[in-house]
């Protein structure tokens, strides 16, 4: 494979982010569909550290790693 063509997006970066994204989605929705908007949105801001709390953590790391794959490489000479 050339050297000059990056496969953009395509590492384990992204990877990792869609799985966290994904994760964490599936929680959400579950603990919505369980408890309903009203109790998700209290868990969401109360002082104590709670599941929603987590699952919002991580649907952000895998949007940041997502961000962190698809950044510019720059080629090795």
């Amino acid at each position: 494979m050339s050297y000059e063509y990056y496969r953009r997006g395509r590492n384990w970066f992204t990877a990792i982010g869609v799985l966290f994204c994904v994760m964490g989605g599936i929680v959400l929705i579950q603990q919505l569909l369980i408890w309903g908007p009203e109790f998700v949105e209290e868990f969401l801001i109360n002082s104590d550290f709670t599941n929603e709390k987590v699952s919002a953590a991580m649907i952000a790391f895998g949007i940041f790693m997502i961000v962190l794959g698809f950044r510019k490489h720059e080629q090795k000479r």
